[in-house]
């Protein structure tokens, strides 16, 4: 399914900003939070795109929905001595960060929140030198009983901002 949709979205020039897939708890299902600029794309366009994938349960707009949204980083940083290491450490505390490992030149920093919080770590890490970044893109979910379907099963509607739209699939 991953491919049919990134070709899709490829060939119609749609503005992604993260797409992150994985299992659920249901067997053989898998959902898809994609998230996309509503200034660049149409997000009403993006939806009846994903439903023409035939593996496609279930398309959600989460745009106006109280949710939760999270997206994990790690990021290798430079560690010259261990008094940069210490500013490091404790930079990456006050984010409620993890070191995940540590060398003799370095400190992988795990950060797991809303993307603001991982834009914003990133850049105080920066000045010390970011040797690797890697992200996973959000994940999202409606908070209690927004976001349920309606009756056609398309609850979308347009934006201006970057919309966490989730994609059920078999």
């Amino acid at each position: 399914m991953l491919n049919r949709v990134v070709s899709l979205f490829r060939q119609r020039g749609f503005a992604i900003e993260s797409l992150t897939i994985g299992r659920t708890h249901e067997p053989h299902v898998s959902r898809l939070t994609l998230v996309v600029d509503g200034q660049k794309t149409a997000i009403e366009q993006v939806i009846k795109q994903l439903y023409k994938v035939i593996e496609v349960r279930k398309v959600s707009d989460l745009t106006h929905d109280t949710k939760v949204e999270r997206e994990l980083a790690l990021v290798k940083v430079f560690s010259r001595n261990s008094s940069m290491r210490a500013e490091i450490m404790q930079v990456a505390d006050i984010y409620r960060a993890r070191v995940v490992d540590v060398s003799h030149n370095s400190l992988t920093v795990e950060v797991t929140g809303p993307s603001d919080k991982v834009d914003s770590l990133v850049q105080l890490l920066r000045p010390y030198g970011i040797k690797e970044l890697v992200r996973t893109g959000v994940v999202a979910m409606s908070r209690g009983m927004a976001g349920v379907p309606t009756e056609s099963g398309r609850d979308g509607q347009a934006t201006r901002a970057p919309v966490p739209l989730k994609a059920v699939s078999v």
